[in-house]
Formats: structure tokens, C-alpha cells, sequence
């Protein structure tokens, strides 16, 4: 079966003293080159993946820079398609106008923005910059990935509202399947289908995702009959584990329409 990674990241980022802690790389897997990065494409068998800057550090101009090196990995390998980071924050509009003026570019095909930095969707402050990013996304018909994780501003009942304000027009792509147990139940219970039922184009994966919830969400997409069109395989190399990922999406997906929709053929609808 072809395998198609929705999400992983290129570049290594600076030491960073996380929480208090030493300066540390915890992204001991980061790959600096478009070499590096073919290799381990290569190695894992996997036939098309949506790259993006690697982020996390509060140094966003290295991250920024990284957004010369996707769309090098993407006009090197037809694999590859480019997601460029852009930041919701005010004071990152001058960096954000740069990328979401490379949104054109071949190979461009995803936009990546997160709240682990600071704003959120309901901070007034974001709103000129979001509003930006989601009408560079609709001028270019791209789709728009932004973390999730359980609480603050990367809670889905915050990111929620993206959905509700911008979805109707841009696809959205919840990586990590709202990002831990409060946002799988919140997902799966319902929230994601209920966007699906009215219309929303909004889209998740698993990447990072607690033991039941991929079968569940399994279970469920059976249960009412849709959103098997709206998963994908996600590896989120080198912050997730492209094996691991690998084998609990699929021991959740099995081997058949399931698992051919959300390892290949919702890649290729959103991407091709």
C-alpha cells in the first residue's frame, strides 16, 4: 500500500532551556539537509509527505528561515510538498508577510501555524494576522495546519473557533487529533463530526495520539459512516515516532478502504 506522511518537519533549531531546564535538542532525530531527509524517506518506504519548518523554539526567526529549505526540499523531490510556517502573532506580521508571499510558489501546498508561542484565536491581537494567513490559504487553495494540545490556547475549544470562523472556505487540518485526552474525546465524541455534518472542511491525524483513540475514532467513522475522508497518517518526525505512528494508525485502520483513504488516497485528494 503507498504511504503518504501528512506532517513532518525539516531543520534543526538552536538549544533551547525548556521549562526551566539546561539548553537541550530533545529532536534528536531533526535533519538539517534535503539530503538527510530523502534518506530517511527512502528508508521508511514513504512515497509522498508535507514538510514543514521544524518550530518550538522561541526563536521564530530560525524557523522562518526554514521556510527556504522545504520549498528546496520541494523542488528537488516530486515526494515532497512544502507546508510554510507563519506565525498568528502580532509582532511576527513582518516574517509572516514574507512566507504568505512565497504562498505561489510550486510545491506550496499547506500553511502551519500554532499558539504554542504565545496569542490565540480569540486574542483580538491574532485576528489581522489570521485573517491574513486564511486568505492566503484561500487565494491559494491551501490547507492550514495548526497544533492542538490539550488546554490553553492550542485547546480545542479554542482552536475551535478557526473552524467556526474560517472553515466554511479553507480547509484546516487539526494535527494531533486535538493532542491528548480531553481533545480526543472532545474530537471524537462528537465535535469532528458535527463539523463534518455542517459543512466544515476540517481534517485531523493521529500523530501523538493516546492508545484507544485511533480505534476509536476507527470505530466511530464506522459507526456513522463518514469521515473516512478526513484522517491521515502523520508521523511528525523528529517531535513523533514515524514507526510507532506507523503501526498504531494501522492496527487501528486495518488493511482495508480504511487504511488506503488514511494512508494514501486522503493525501493524494488534498494534495494532487
Amino acid at each position: 500500500m503507498p504511504l503518504a506522511d501528512a506532517h513532518r518537519h525539516l531543520g534543526v533549531l538552536p538549544a533551547w532551556a525548556f521549562y526551566g531546564g539546561p539548553p537541550v535538542n530533545p529532536d534528536i532525530d531533526a535533519r538539517a539537509t534535503v539530503d538527510e531527509l530523502l534518506a530517511d524517506l527512502d528508508r521508511e518506504g514513504t512515497d509522498r509527505a508535507l514538510v514543514i519548518p521544524n518550530y518550538g523554539v522561541p526563536q521564530v526567526e530560525a524557523t522562518f528561515a526554514l521556510n527556504e529549505v522545504v520549498l528546496e526540499a520541494a523542488a528537488r523531490d516530486d515526494r515532497i510538498s512544502a507546508g510554510l510556517y507563519v506565525s498568528p502573532l502580532p509582532q511576527d506580521a513582518e516574517l509572516t508577510d514574507k512566507a504568505l508571499a512565497l504562498a505561489g510558489e510550486p510545491g506550496v501546498k499547506a500553511l502551519k501555524t500554532t499558539f504554542l508561542l504565545g496569542g490565540s484565536p480569540s486574542d483580538a491581537a491574532c485576528a489581522p494576522q489570521l485573517d491574513a494567513i486564511f486568505a492566503a490559504a484561500r487565494q491559494h487553495d491551501l490547507i492550514v495546519h495548526v497544533h492542538t494540545s490539550p488546554g490553553a490556547a492550542s485547546d480545542i475549544d479554542e482552536v475551535g473557533l478557526l473552524v467556526d470562523r474560517y472553515a466554511d472556505e479553507v480547509k484546516i487540518h487539526l494535527v494531533h487529533l486535538g493532542g491528548g485526552m480531553s481533545g480526543h474525546i472532545k474530537l471524537i465524541g462528537g465535535r469532528f463530526f458535527d463539523w463534518i455534518a455542517a459543512g466544515k472542511r476540517v481534517y485531523t491525524d493521529t500523530s501523538w495520539a493516546i492508545g484507544f483513540a485511533p480505534r476509536w475514532l476507527a470505530a466511530e467513522i464506522e459507526r456513522r459512516g463518514v469521515g473516512h475522508d478526513r484522517v491521515l497518517f502523520a508521523s511528525d518526525e523528529p517531535w513523533g515516532d514515524h514507526a510507532g505512528e506507523h503501526a498504531r494508525l494501522a492496527a487501528a485502520a486495518g488493511d482495508g478502504e480504511l487504511a488506503r483513504h488514511v494512508f494514501a488516497d486522503n493525501f493524494a485528494a488534498l494534495y494532487d
